[in-house]
């Protein structure tokens, strides 16, 4: 799906998540609300919430938790209005542990046990490397990020297991070594890649079929640059198998009210875990 970003890039977190609530906005958010930072959405009933909690500690590079959400599908940290079952352009169904489907709107599903997990997004650091220089391909062509399931593999915690998934950005060797450089400050946004070069010594056969995402192609002389990406609770949900999990669509994310350049100061000061 193609669009222009641009006429949402300059709206508040606000003004795009009520868009978004009113079902206006059906695309990826990459590049919306340009200095904003971005979150992934895992939502779990509470018979499975600590054991996805302490998932999400050993592993903190693919999962960074940024907010949890109880009692109500109300934000309180991330943003002051938000409702992470209607914020969020496009959600997956999970049903013991097979995507069941596809929604715009996942309020049906709020249980009064449901616990919501907001996990940091790679969208969050790319306004850093653009304004070093460094394009994001995958927004100046209106798409998705490519999104792949790696040979990487978690630290189990319980039935929470599987595979790290990783999103794709090409670059330049030399961007590739600043990107690294940039990201590594960023640890709440999934930090430094995790690998640059060859996808087949991660064990991806072609990058032309991303699992999730869009396929996002190379040019002469560049790279392919993998950072640890926040689908992967996804693959560990088909490994545990609740009887119901929602999450975030891959690439459309909730747009939160923190500043990707405040948030990791935020988040040292309130730390979610």
């Amino acid at each position: 799906m193609s669009f222009d970003v641009r006429k949402y890039s300059a709206l508040s977190p606000q003004e795009v998540r009520m868009q978004i609530r009113d079902g206006r906005v059906p695309y990826p958010t990459a590049g919306m609300c340009a200095g904003y930072a971005q979150a992934n959405l895992v939502i779990l009933s509470a018979a499975w919430a600590d054991d996805f909690s302490e998932f999400a500690r050993q592993n903190h590079a693919a999962c960074p938790v940024l907010e949890v959400v109880r009692g109500t599908p109300r934000t309180h940290r991330m943003a002051s209005d938000g409702d992470i079952t209607r914020d969020i352009p496009r959600y997956r169904i999970y049903r013991s542990g097979v995507l069941a489907g596809e929604v715009d709107d996942v309020s049906p599903f709020w249980r009064e046990d449901s616990v919501g997990f907001l996990i940091g997004c790679s969208f969050s650091f790319e306004e850093a490397l653009i304004r070093a220089g460094i394009s994001m391909r995958h927004i100046d062509r209106g798409c998705n990020v490519s999104m792949y399931k790696t040979n990487l593999q978690t630290r189990a915690v319980s039935a929470f297991r599987g595979a790290m998934v990783c999103s794709m950005r090409p670059m330049r060797p030399e961007q590739a070594k600043l990107a690294a450089e940039i990201t590594a400050r960023m640890p709440n946004v999934h930090g430094a890649p995790v690998h640059i070069g060859d996808p087949a010594q991660i064990g991806i056969a072609d990058l032309s079929k991303p699992d999730y995402g869009d396929p996002v192609p190379l040019e002469p002389g560049e790279v392919p640059v993998f950072w640890p990406c926040g689908v992967t609770p996804q693959a560990a949900l088909e490994n545990a198998r609740p009887e119901l999990a929602v999450t975030h669509a891959p690439g459309y994310m909730f747009i939160t009210d923190i500043l990707n350049e405040a948030l990791n100061a935020f988040l040292q000061r309130n730390p979610a875990l």
